[in-house]
């Protein structure tokens, strides 16, 4: 039988950009957690999959895997989850080193074992369309940036069918941390670091020169309203 009410959708847990992650204790394949106390002042990438021994899941863990020396260079600590026992996640991981073979050393992070589907309930991982359904109620490819404050600053739902690109949870961790540091901007469409960012439109020009060392570009408009002003003058 689930373990969670068989609740109208509405009344199910959600989480929202901006809400406080909940504390829980988990098992995991690194030993159990208190999830709090594992993050520290790290930021977290959490994330759901499916089902262990699938195809898809395989290759996200273990490019996930691979590129953790990138996480780690960003304070980022990485933390995966599914709805399956804590022996099924230790055997999978032998088949994803032996399918990855470029995850250098043991395998970088925990996965938590969720038997029961009580968490992915609790953070709104479970897909809704078949959440009373216990053949099918399996956990989307859900996935939260939480900062040091136990804050969710970004959530991507993917369908099972679809792989996550590690290179975009890099690039949007990035422009997290950047307007964490200098607020007065944003990262436009396809940012990377290094290109020009936003200055906001509620900085007055008068402060924007000044931050940005006099450089900084505004575009004209058809409209002959000036809000798009752009500067390369930051440091990541």
């Amino acid at each position: 039988m689930l373990n969670y009410p068989t609740t109208p959708q509405s009344a199910m847990p959600r989480l929202y950009i901006g809400d406080t992650v909940p504390n829980f204790k988990a098992e995991t394949t690194q030993g159990p957690i208190q999830f709090y106390d594992w993050q520290g002042d790290k930021w977290v990438v959490l994330f759901s999959h499916p089902a262990d021994f699938t195809p898809v899941c395989t290759t996200e863990l273990g490019r996930i895997a691979v590129h953790q020396p990138h996480f780690t260079k960003r304070n980022v600590k990485l933390l995966a989850h599914s709805c399956d026992k804590l022996k099924d996640h230790v055997d999978w991981v032998n088949d994803i080193k032996s399918y990855c073979l470029d995850i250098p050393g043991e395998f970088p992070y925990p996965i938590i074992a969720d038997a029961s589907r009580e968490l992915a309930v609790a953070l709104d991982m479970i897909d809704h369309q078949y959440r009373n359904d216990e053949a099918k109620a399996l956990t989307v490819r859900a996935l939260y940036i939480i900062d040091p404050k136990h804050v969710l600053r970004l959530s991507m739902h993917y369908p099972q069918s679809t792989g996550r690109n590690v290179d975009e949870i890099l690039r949007v961790i990035d422009s997290l941390q950047l307007v964490d540091k200098i607020p007065q901007v944003a990262t436009p469409a396809n940012w990377v670091p290094g290109d020009k960012v936003m200055i906001l439109p509620t900085v007055k020009d008068e402060e924007a020169q000044k931050l940005f060392g006099g450089k900084v570009d505004k575009v004209s408009m058809p409209s002959g309203i000036v809000y798009v002003r752009t500067t390369t003058n930051y440091k990541v």
